[in-house]
């Protein structure tokens, strides 16, 4: 017979998003049991952009020193041509920046955030981390829980975080599946050296975007500078495949672009890609003892580098809310959604926005070149919403910080 074992709240999902939750839960008292599917806790992926919203929960949750130790912070981030490398804007990200917001904007591997938040989790001593937990069954009456190996677990809170494509999601909302942009992307890192070839990183001390027609290429460096993280993303509507070697298909899309901007993307690993997929803003993530964060609540384009930085939010939100409603689940878990969704709805909308303007083509280029040049370098107007301490969205929420600044 099947033993149940029971926890005080339980996360289905060990990415960015669970493990950060099941550590803003521990920063309260509560203990938490986490399910991974995978053998082993970790992160995929290469780079990640963490902006002032980021930093304040991640300082607030006691992270932030480990996450940046080896992290690169921009001193600017930079929109060029891809097609002819001319300037388009930029925004300065450092002194100006960090008294505006409180922190620096900050790029780092996945792997290292992940890994700071897992160890402070270990650390806690009120978080389990449980390997090799494949969920095939969620009861939503009791949110019972049930796992590929035989294993099961009753829950008085069931939170879930197993991304985009959740079963738990499925539950809860009808919306189908997620929707294909028609957008892929190539992510990787190389070594800064191999970019000598064109005049090495063109912002050596910074970050930059290069965009072109249906396609882009993100480019900055990780690692203490040792690697330069690459997203080189394009339409695969408007240039399709064809007969061609579906590796080949990503120099095709990129043989007309300027020459740092084509060797750049000559350099990537050309057999894994990733279609971007999201989902339009939907209520009903929270029904009883059953709730939703990061992806599987609200999943979004990468335009605004928002992703990781949104599920770290909910964190601390959900987290609030479970202490500003002792005792009663289905009241924190209704709370929080309610403060949350307008938040993500405009996150996810803003980023499906910005796509089309990076993106667009012919006279809509030339205007949306011409208007952005003539906004100041610390102009910060654009992101105050996204990056700020958020007043407007907060309601009361206690996302400040312990400290100021990182640099």
């Amino acid at each position: 017979m099947t033993r149940t074992e029971r926890s005080e709240f339980l996360v289905i999902g060990g990415g960015i998003g669970g493990l950060a939750t099941a550590l803003a839960l521990a920063r309260e008292g509560r203990r938490v049991r986490v399910l991974e599917r995978e053998p082993q806790f970790g992160e995929i992926g290469a780079g990640l952009q963490l902006a002032p919203n980021s930093s304040r929960v991640l300082d607030r949750l006691g992270v932030l020193s480990d996450v940046t130790r080896d992290a690169f912070f921009p001193r600017r981030l930079v929109l060029r041509d891809a097609m002819t490398s001319d300037p388009i804007t930029a925004m300065e990200t450092a002194e100006p920046f960090l008294e505006r917001f409180g922190y620096r904007y900050f790029v780092t591997h996945r792997a290292d955030l992940h890994r700071a938040i897992q160890v402070a989790c270990e650390d806690s001593g009120l978080v389990e981390l449980l390997a090799s937990k494949h969920v095939l069954r969620v009861d939503p009456g009791g949110a019972l829980v049930a796992c590929a190996d035989g294993s099961a677990y009753e829950t008085e809170a069931l939170i879930a975080a197993d991304g985009l494509h959740s079963r738990t999601r499925t539950m809860l909302i009808e919306d189908g599946e997620p929707e294909d942009s028609g957008y892929a992307a190539y992510r990787g890192t190389v070594p800064i050296e191999a970019l000598a070839e064109h005049g090495g990183l063109r912002e050596p001390d910074g970050m930059v975007i290069w965009v072109g027609p249906g396609l882009h290429l993100v480019q900055y460096p990780v690692r203490r500078g040792e690697l330069v993280n690459q997203v080189a993303t394009f339409d695969t509507r408007r240039y399709p495949a064809g007969t061609d070697d579906i590796g080949r298909q990503l120099d095709r899309v990129f043989e007309r672009t300027c020459p740092e901007v084509a060797h750049g993307v000559a350099l990537m690993d050309h057999t894994r890609r990733w279609p971007l997929l999201d989902r339009a803003p939907m209520r009903g993530w929270s029904r009883g003892n059953i709730t939703l964060v990061g992806d599987a609540a609200h999943p979004m384009l990468q335009y605004l580098a928002q992703g990781a930085g949104q599920a770290i939010e909910d964190s601390v939100a959900l987290a609030d809310s479970v202490t500003a409603h002792p005792g009663d689940i289905e009241a924190a878990f209704a709370a929080y959604e309610s403060h949350r969704y307008p938040r993500t709805a405009r996150v996810q909308t803003t980023a499906r926005t910005w796509g089309e303007i990076l993106h667009i083509d012919g006279v809509g280029a030339v205007m949306r070149n011409a208007l952005l040049s003539q906004r100041a370098d610390d102009d910060f107007e654009i992101v105050d919403w996204l990056y700020g301490t958020g007043r407007s969205w907060r309601s009361g929420s206690t996302l400040g910080s312990r400290s100021r600044g990182t640099s």
